[in-house]
């Protein structure tokens, strides 16, 4: 099933249960967004394979093949914006999400308003252009930063990074030096003034196992205890 109404960019809804996928596929068709609509894994691999979305919104809930493991699917085969749907006890498996590299969590029952908000933040960040006075590539002691081409190298190799981690290091690279609470985190990157503050721990713990020689004794991305988080430029 498809919506008609088409502009806002195209959202593919994996959800077992037919409710949902029927109330969250219309408040996203109100919304501009082209939905189309998957009951299991599988189905989603294929509807993902030939049409490729915009974004995901998935439910980590699934028969067959398991949520958890559609994401990674998903991550694997390209860098397509993901927000899952979870349980309220379903912390552990929505920290997996996280690290597989989903953009976004929303627990059930949600209300389908602040789904659609979720989505439009989540593609708005993904497709945002970066002010000017970023452009310019940051080379910290063979770390690369191209913000212009969205991109980040470790000594001339690419690193395979998610578009949230790619914001979350640009922003810290582009602030050396100061210390950023998770809260404030949150806002900047992921332009939320409300959230599990465990999203930024999850993206961070990911950051330094791509950017630190020893993720267990980070050089770079250091902890601020009582605090957060604060980036330590070597140049």
């Amino acid at each position: 099933m498809t919506t008609t109404m088409i502009g806002a960019g195209a959202v593919l809804v994996v959800d077992d249960d037919v409710l949902v996928r029927d109330v969250v596929g219309r408040y996203l068709g109100r919304a501009g967004y082209q939905v189309t609509v998957a009951g299991d894994g599988e189905q989603a691999l294929r509807a993902a394979q030939a049409c490729p979305p915009d974004l995901v919104v998935l439910d980590l809930m699934l028969p067959g093949l398991p949520g958890l493991e559609v994401c990674r699917r998903l991550r694997a085969a390209g860098p397509v914006p993901v927000v899952m749907l979870t349980a309220l006890g379903e912390e552990e498996d929505r920290i997996l999400g996280l690290e597989l590299g989903a953009d976004d969590y929303i627990t059930k029952p949600f209300s389908p308003r602040e789904l659609v908000l979720r989505v439009a933040s989540v593609l708005r960040r993904a497709r945002s252009s970066q002010p000017p006075t970023l452009l310019a590539p940051i080379d910290d002691d063979g770390l690369v930063v191209d913000v212009a081409g969205r991109r980040a190298l470790l000594g001339g190799h690419e690193l395979a990074l998610t578009a949230r981690e790619f914001e979350l290091l640009a922003f810290l690279i582009h602030h050396p030096g100061r210390a950023f609470t998770r809260s404030e985190l949150l806002e900047q990157v992921w332009g939320w003034n409300f959230g599990d503050h465990s999203t930024v721990t999850v993206h961070v713990r990911r950051l330094r196992e791509k950017v630190e020689l020893d993720p267990t004794v980070p050089r770079r991305i250091a902890t601020v205890w009582g605090v957060g988080y604060r980036y330590d430029r070597k140049e």
